[in-house]
């Protein structure tokens, strides 16, 4: 079961500041965030994780996301 990460724990997790991780979601580089309430947000952490491991190998992470979810 993934853990949901809020604001804070996405830019921990994947160093980028709160501007480039909403920048890099517009363009499709950065995991969509979830809706949690009416003005709550958060990241699903296997998804940030998958975004990780992809920059460190060099692949692009929506190809990945993709092959897991057929």
């Amino acid at each position: 079961m993934s853990k949901i990460l809020r604001l804070d724990g996405a830019k921990s997790a994947s160093g980028l500041s709160r501007s480039t991780i909403y920048n890099m979601m517009a363009t499709g580089d950065f995991p969509q965030s979830i809706l949690l309430g009416a003005r709550a947000i958060g990241w699903l952490e296997s998804d940030v994780q998958l975004w990780i491991h992809s920059r460190i190998n060099g692949r692009k992470w929506q190809q990945e996301l993709r092959e897991l979810n057929k």
